[in-house]
């Protein structure tokens, strides 16, 4: 039992680190942007590449593909994304689920459509058993890396002069540039850093979600489902939906393999009866 409840709180925060970048851009930029889970495969596809075939550090490898993502998304932020900000949310799903599709085509034609072959650092491998309760280190660093995350942006995003102009930017542009705020510049960070984020979950879910071509799709609904739950542009939200489905999924694969993800869309469901905008969910600017 206590190893299931790890497992659903590792998972969970795996959930976190995926999903909290869309979160950010969702939540706070107004912004559906469901080319998400292509940055998170970026940041897959980097640090494979530089663990595997550079044969750098594994930390080195997973701070370059969050730096990787963060790049492309500020590029297509400034090159494409702008441009959208003020269009229909229908404008940007189908623009943004027509960067999913290239991105699937670009990692096909670059590395095939194989899964690739990825080997965790010894540390990492390593298992701690304890009377009902095994804790392998991989694990037991998605959870840390997801709760100082968590209290990383929570702290960005309400304490910070970034996060006071970012909340200004969002509900009021005129009035944001009217006390000085350069919200392009706001913007762009912004976005920036929800893909970066993308690359991060993505590098630190190599071992335990494997990596081809078609994560963007095979990956991005669990992402909107917490989302959706914990509500937009709430971080407590998304950790919280994180961790809840998290267990209930491991819980689930374990007492009842022959329902799948049944529990989890019935959870989502359920949540969204009784709290339509999500358990933590903050009001949309429009």
């Amino acid at each position: 039992m206590l190893t299931i409840l790890f497992d659903g709180i590792a998972e969970g925060m795996l959930l976190f680190l995926l999903s909290v970048g869309l979160s950010v851009t969702l939540g706070l930029m107004n912004f559906v942007n469901l080319a998400h889970g292509a940055f998170a495969m970026l940041g897959g596809y980097v640090c494979v590449l530089v663990l595997e075939r550079l044969g750098m550090p594994f930390a080195l490898a997973v701070v370059a593909a969050a730096l990787a993502a963060a790049l492309a998304g500020l590029v297509l932020e400034r090159a494409l994304y702008r441009r959208l900000y003020k269009a229909s949310h229908l404008d940007q799903v189908l623009f943004s689920i027509g960067l999913v599709f290239m991105s699937v085509a670009a990692a096909t034609y670059l590395f095939g459509d194989q899964q690739q072959a990825f080997t965790l650092p010894r540390a990492l491998r390593r298992t701690w058993h304890a009377p009902g309760l095994d804790v392998d280190a991989y694990r037991l660093l998605l959870v840390a890396a997801g709760l100082a995350l968590a209290a990383s942006l929570h702290a960005l995003v309400t304490r910070t002069r970034f996060g006071a102009s970012l909340r200004a930017a969002v509900d009021n542009q005129r009035a944001a540039r009217g006390l000085g705020i350069d919200v392009d510049r706001v913007f762009v960070a912004t976005f920036a850093l929800g893909s970066g984020l993308a690359g991060l979950g993505g590098a630190l879910g190599v071992q335990m979600l494997g990596l081809s071509p078609e994560y963007p799709l095979q990956y991005i609904v669990y992402v909107l489902i917490v989302v959706a739950v914990g509500g937009a542009g709430s971080i407590q939200g998304s950790l919280v939906a994180s961790l809840l489905l998290g267990v209930v999924d491991v819980a689930g694969k374990y007492y009842l393999p022959q329902l799948g993800p049944f529990l989890i869309y019935a959870v989502m469901v359920l949540a969204l009866l009784v709290r339509p905008q999500g358990l933590f969910g903050t009001r949309v600017a429009n």
